[in-house]
């Protein structure tokens, strides 16, 4: 028998960036356990989504996808119009989710030194991890007060919004093709503003009883990753592995249940000890 505490049962949710390797597994926790999961992104078509989620999970009626950009209110206010319309309220927990940085595979001209990073980059990086998150907490939130009901809001952060890169990780890039993968700057800025706006709208919207938490995860292991990576990565976590790809679902989980209904402002850390050192 499930434990009412940790349900999330008939909960409305809302995950951003739920066709991605992470958003996929928040997905498919929520929808197994009973949720209404309506999932957020930007490459939503059809022949994706069957790679991505099972007959099974596409057959449940608990299951909705949305094609919306986060960084554009209005593609935000129709989708939650339509979530409304379909299930008859507002949501009940949002996991923001959605974001974009840069991979150790990424070409030299926006992966290298600081002093030559394109600005348009930096601005991409930050309208989509930074500014969408704050479109999504106001337009979701909003829904939750005009509703009168509790919510809560899940912000995920990154161990590289919490402390800088390890450069190192990195010098083999150039090691072995004369190139140099310097980390950047702009993932680890806007990550970093995410802490702040979390604290910020947990006390503004903590009378209302809508908490907002960050859920903070390290790197996860996939089979495309350079192996090279993989092992100078490895050997800085505590834990000695990169996470799989399920094991941040408990977390999310927690913060979406009662198990957490005292939990605001906080940030919850998954990530096999890396700020530990």
């Amino acid at each position: 028998m499930e434990d009412p505490l940790f349900s999330v049962k008939d909960k409305i949710c809302v995950i951003t960036g739920g066709m991605g390797q992470l958003g996929a597994q928040y997905v498919k926790a929520f929808l197994h356990r009973g949720a209404r999961v309506a999932v957020f992104g930007r490459h939503v078509e059809p022949e994706r989504i069957k790679k991505v989620y099972t007959e099974e999970e596409l057959g449940n009626p608990g299951l909705r996808f949305f094609r919306v950009d986060i960084t554009r209110k209005e593609e935000l206010n129709q989708a939650l119009d339509e979530i409304q319309e379909l299930w008859g309220d507002a949501p009940d927990v949002l996991v923001n989710n959605a974001g974009i940085d840069t991979q150790p595979s990424a070409p030299p001209e926006v992966s290298g030194p600081f002093e030559n990073f394109p600005e348009e980059v930096f601005r991409q990086v930050v309208d989509v991890n930074l500014v969408g998150t704050f479109l999504a907490c106001q337009a979701v939130g909003a829904r939750m007060v005009k509703a009168g009901k509790p919510g809560s809001i899940i912000n995920v952060g990154s161990i590289y919004g919490m402390v800088s890169p390890i450069q190192d990780i990195y010098a083999y890039k150039e090691e072995l093709t004369g190139i140099p993968f310097i980390k950047p700057v702009a993932y680890s800025a806007a990550k970093s503003g995410i802490y702040n706006l979390t604290r910020y709208l947990a006390t503004y919207w903590g009378r209302k009883e809508i908490r907002v938490n960050t859920f903070t995860p390290s790197g996860v292991w996939r089979e495309t990753q350079d192996e090279h990576f993989q092992a100078n990565y490895c050997s800085r976590i505590p834990i000695g592995r990169m996470a799989m790809e399920d094991e941040y679902n408990g977390a999310l989980l927690f913060l979406a249940s009662d198990a957490s209904r005292y939990m605001t402002g906080a940030n919850l850390i998954m990530d096999g000890g890396w700020t530990a050192w």
